[in-house]
């Protein structure tokens, strides 16, 4: 195995990092095509070469994404995968449903309190937002997996964390997974425990928020083990809402 201590960095990864830094500081936005490789070159000086190289860097690391025929973009998410956590490869869906929601129990209160404590207007407006989306959707009939989904995240960016920011879509791969095994979830539950939670963060108020998130977390999660249990031949009790 070669060993990577003292490796010394090639042109084209140390052209990688220039880019790389181009972006954090916005001179390329998220989406936006970048220039072509003899324009990328003459800013850079370095070959043309080398910008290939730094951009087959790039895209493997899931920074930019390349479109045949069209250029090169700045990804949505750079650096984030679709499927960090490898779920695709996890046989025993069930299972990861179950062991998602134990994770979401044991970081989302947490996130709901910093939400509480830190949330400026416009944070608490999209939470809003989002929450009449998911009453919407349940109204009309419709699924509302990526509302439930988009409410969480709200949350997790009103709590100013970058990481929770980054961190909450990962886990919330919870609800898809949930979702496609078991299709209809608790709408009426959902709903009251959504409001109880948007109302602890806009009193700013983070232990009822945690305890707010908990209820809704524990709940589904019963409903999950719930579901689990009558899949295997076991007695389903009747929930009623909160």
């Amino acid at each position: 195995m070669k060993s990577t201590i003292g490796h010394k960095k090639t042109l084209a990864e140390q052209t990688a990092d220039r880019l790389i830094d181009r972006i954090i500081s916005r001179e390329f936005e998220k989406g936006q095509q970048l220039p072509n490789e003899f324009l990328l070159a003459e800013r850079l000086d370095v070959g043309r070469g080398t910008i290939r190289e730094a951009i087959k860097i790039l895209a493997s690391r899931h920074i930019v994404e390349i479109r045949r025929g069209y250029g090169t973009f700045i990804a949505q998410n750079p650096g984030q995968i679709d499927d960090p956590l490898g779920l695709t490869f996890m046989k025993n869906k069930k299972k990861l449903a179950a062991d998602l929601y134990e994770m979401r129990l044991m970081i989302e209160p947490q996130v709901a309190a910093l939400a509480a404590r830190r949330a400026t207007e416009q944070g608490l407006q999209s939470i809003m937002d989002a929450a009449k989306a998911i009453e919407s959707s349940i109204s009309a009939g419709l699924t509302w997996t990526e509302e439930d989904i988009a409410f969480h995240e709200r949350i997790a960016e009103a709590s100013d964390n970058q990481l929770a920011s980054s961190l909450i879509p990962i886990i919330h791969s919870a609800v898809k997974v949930f979702a496609q095994l078991y299709g209809k979830p608790l709408t009426e539950t959902t709903i009251e425990t959504h409001r109880e939670i948007l109302q602890a963060i806009r009193e700013h108020n983070p232990e009822k928020a945690e305890q707010a998130m908990i209820r809704h977390l524990q709940r589904n999660k019963e409903f999950a083990e719930d579901l689990m249990k009558s899949d295997a031949g076991e007695e389903k009790k009747e929930y009623q809402p909160d």
